[in-house]
């Protein structure tokens, strides 16, 4: 019979492990990982975020964690948030002749310290049921609120004149709204409102998503948190997406904003001025 001893030597010659490796790992076998409570603080936030919080998302609602033991901690067990897709809304659209495209004047000046002075549109796809509803969101720059947004199963220009609309604000003079080059940002009826409310237009670059990475941001992580793959209906969708902005201006810590929500952090830039 073969001996225990050359029972090893086999086994490890089969599988390319060094006896001292083998050993070593031996010597360990019973003992606790060391990372598993932490794991267990980690994976119960990421689970609570239906596995779409980055290592950023766990940081702000784990304070004691280093941010770089929470990095490591989710690469060692494997703890991927989910990856975004594409905006088929950016493939589909083709500007016509009489619409017209204004220059960059807002040239990735993201850091804007004056609320309700400089704001970010654009358009997302929403799916669900098989279907998609498009999400026209107005962004302010200098405080990340969501200041106003519509949601539409339909294309039409509408779905951002609508958005305009929802606004409200107490002034519109002085103000800058930057977009992308999109069919609806170039179109008359667009233009028109815009200009009757005396707000200047600012266009990114033709095919520059970073020219509005502001509102590119928000996008992702609101697909990256909001269940709407379950909504039924369009009303549905509404009053989840409803929600899903309530709580991303008043609740949702921005780590760029001195960890506050953007309606407090619009607060405390009003009182600095």
């Amino acid at each position: 019979m073969r001996s225990l001893n050359n029972d090893v030597n086999f086994l490890c010659e089969l599988t390319r492990v060094s006896r001292s490796g083998y050993y070593k790992w031996l010597r360990h076998a019973d003992e606790l990982d060391k990372d598993h409570k932490d794991y267990l603080k980690v994976k119960k936030i990421f689970d609570d975020g239906k596995g779409k919080y980055g290592w950023r998302s766990i940081k702000m609602r784990l304070k004691s964690m280093n941010h770089k033991k929470i990095q490591r901690i989710m690469k060692k067990y494997d703890l991927v948030a989910r990856v975004r897709r594409k905006n088929p809304y950016k493939q589909m659209i083709k500007k016509s002749l009489e619409h017209r495209i204004f220059p960059n004047k807002l040239l990735r000046e993201f850091d804007q310290n004056v609320p309700f002075k400089v704001f970010c549109t654009d358009i997302t796809y929403v799916p669900f049921q098989n279907r998609f509803a498009y999400l026209s969101v107005i962004k302010d720059i200098a405080t990340g609120e969501v200041v106003a947004w519509n949601v539409s199963l339909s294309l039409e220009v509408a779905l951002v004149t609508k958005t305009v609309e929802n606004m409200q604000l107490e002034s519109y003079e002085s103000i800058m709204i930057h977009s992308d080059q999109g069919f609806h940002y170039t179109n008359p009826t667009y233009i028109k409102i815009v200009k009757e409310l005396k707000m200047t237009q600012s266009m990114s670059g033709k095919g520059k998503c970073i020219d509005n990475a502001p509102i590119e941001s928000f996008f992702g992580h609101m697909k990256d948190e909001l269940d709407y793959a379950s909504c039924k209906s369009l009303s549905e969708l509404q009053l989840a997406i409803e929600e899903y902005m309530r709580y991303y201006n008043n609740e949702r810590k921005q780590w760029t904003r001195n960890k506050m929500s953007p309606v407090e952090y619009r607060k405390y830039l009003l009182k600095k001025q």
